[in-house]
Order: structure tokens, then sequence, then C-alpha cells
């Protein structure tokens, strides 16, 4: 029976970990009379941290997670840094490391560009290409942080044993939603640009059985136009995710994990830039589409 007990109460710390690294800071408001995981109940509408994934699914829609945002805004400060300051010390003769390595990630992004993108707005394209390869794959590589040291660092400065702290952007949905549905507006911009309203409408309308079957057509187009933003965020965000998760299951098995952790860190270097390169490229892809005259 003690051993049923003990079985019991692993598995219940082992679920209670999970949760508390899987999920995010949440700031919101929580209504008037609401009780709180605590036992409070507040006497007022309240703008708070959730204490509990209950309290940040009652908070609904305008909740911000905090530490996604904070992440990500973080990062892509660091990139923008880290290329100003090349742009701004750029040499014409040997280049040093750091000048090197942007100068091969720049060509990197419009080789790309080049080869796939046929459209006339390659000029604003490439650096589009650039900004979400760089931003992304920072992000990623957040994954490779051993999955404790900054949660427990952000519960030592704050002094909140409990506190959720993320630290993986591309493991939060809003973030990769983010970036897809911004590359979806652009898509809609240039179709519309491009070929016209009407011609982007007949687009969806005729192909590609024709005018006689303009209720399947548009049911068929519209279905992959919308695929596209939500096949780029939820690919992102998957792989991310099981990543994320596989190396805290990982870190569960205690003084076993070390092996573990190098096996997985080893082929999760392959996974950060590819899925950093897959949507580049899928972005190029479906911008150079929109780009493309209806026949």
């Amino acid at each position: 029976m003690s051993e049923q007990t003990h079985a019991a109460e692993e598995t219940l710390t082992s679920t209670a970990y999970l949760k508390h690294h899987l999920q995010n800071m949440v700031f919101g408001k929580l209504p008037a009379g609401y009780e709180r995981h605590d036992g409070s109940v507040l006497e007022q509408d309240a703008w708070t941290m959730a204490h509990s994934p209950e309290e940040a699914v009652d908070m609904g829609f305008w909740s911000l997670n905090v530490d996604s945002m904070g992440w990500s805004i973080g990062l892509a400060l660091i990139f923008v840094m880290v290329f100003r300051k090349v742009a701004k010390s750029m040499t014409l003769g040997v280049p040093g490391g750091l000048q090197n390595v942007v100068e091969i990630l720049v060509e990197f992004a419009d080789t790309s560009v080049r080869e796939t993108f046929h459209g006339r707005s390659h000029p604003a394209v490439a650096p589009l290409a650039l900004t979400i390869f760089c931003w992304i794959l920072l992000m990623n590589t957040m994954d490779l942080v051993p999955v404790d040291l900054l949660p427990l660092l952000a519960q030592k400065l704050s002094g909140d044993p409990h506190l959720y702290f993320k630290v993986v952007p591309t493991t939060d949905p809003n973030i990769t939603f983010g970036f897809s549905i911004s590359v979806f507006l652009l898509i809609i911009y240039y179709s519309i640009r491009i070929k016209g309203l009407g011609g982007f409408i007949g687009e969806l309308a005729l192909h590609p059985f024709g005018k006689w079957m303009l209720p399947a057509n548009l049911i068929l187009e519209g279905i992959t136009l919308l695929a596209r933003p939500v096949s780029l965020a939820l690919r992102l965000f998957g792989n991310l995710y099981a990543g994320e998760l596989l190396f805290l299951l990982v870190a569960m098995l205690g003084y076993f994990q070390l092996p573990g952790h190098f096996v997985w860190a080893v082929f999760h270097l392959l996974v950060i830039p590819l899925q950093a390169y897959i949507f580049m490229m899928l972005t190029i892809i479906y911008l150079g589409m929109a780009h493309e005259s209806s026949h």
C-alpha cells in the first residue's frame, strides 16, 4: 500500500512539474467577486498576474503572456543591435568574426530570395526573410538553455517560489500565430496590389474549375489560403513545444538526465535552425505566389 501511495505522489509531482514549466506568466483582468487560487475573493475588478492555469484561462482573450512577449521583444532588440553595430563598423578589409557571421546570414537570405522569389518586391522581401530567419532562430535557440535555470532564477529574484516563467517564445502559439498572421496580411496586400481587387477575388472564385464551379472554387481556394497561416504557426509551435516537453521529461530522470539531455540537445541543434529556415522559405514562396499574375 505504501509503495502505491509513493508512486501516486511521484506521479503528482511529475505532473505538477510539467504543468508549472509549460504554463506562461499571464497578466490579465479578473472580475470583482472572483475567488482566487489562494482562496481570497476580489472586491473589485483587478489587473493582476495569474496564480494558476485556471486564473490564466479565466482572464480571457485580452490577457498577455508576459514572458513570451518579453523574451521575443528582448531577442528582437539583440538582433537589431548586433546587425546595427556590424553595419556601423563594417570594414572593406578582412572582416572580423561577428561581421563575417552577419555577412553570411545576409547573403544566405538574399540568395534564398533570389532563387525562389521572382516578383518585383525583392528589395522588401529579402530584409523580411532575413528578419524572420534570425528572429525565429534566436527564439528557438532558447530551447537549449537548461529548462530549470531561468525559471529558478526568476523565482529567486521575484521571491515567488511558484512563479510561472517560460523562456522559449516559439512554444507559445500566440507568438507563432503573430508571425504567421503578419505574413498572411502581406500575402493579401501583395495579391491585391499586384493583381487588383478584382483579380484577387477572381483567382479565388474561378480557379481551378472555371466559372461554372464558382462555389466549389471559393471553398477550395479559401481553405487553401487560410491554411497557410495556420500551417505556418502550428508547424513551428508543434516542433518547439514537443522539443521543450521532451527536455522536461528528460529533466525528471534526476541523476540520469545528463546523457539524455546531451543526445536530445545534439539532435535539437538540427531542429532549431531547420524550423526557422522552413518558416522563412514558406514565407518567400507564399509571397512569390502572391506576385504571380492570374492565368
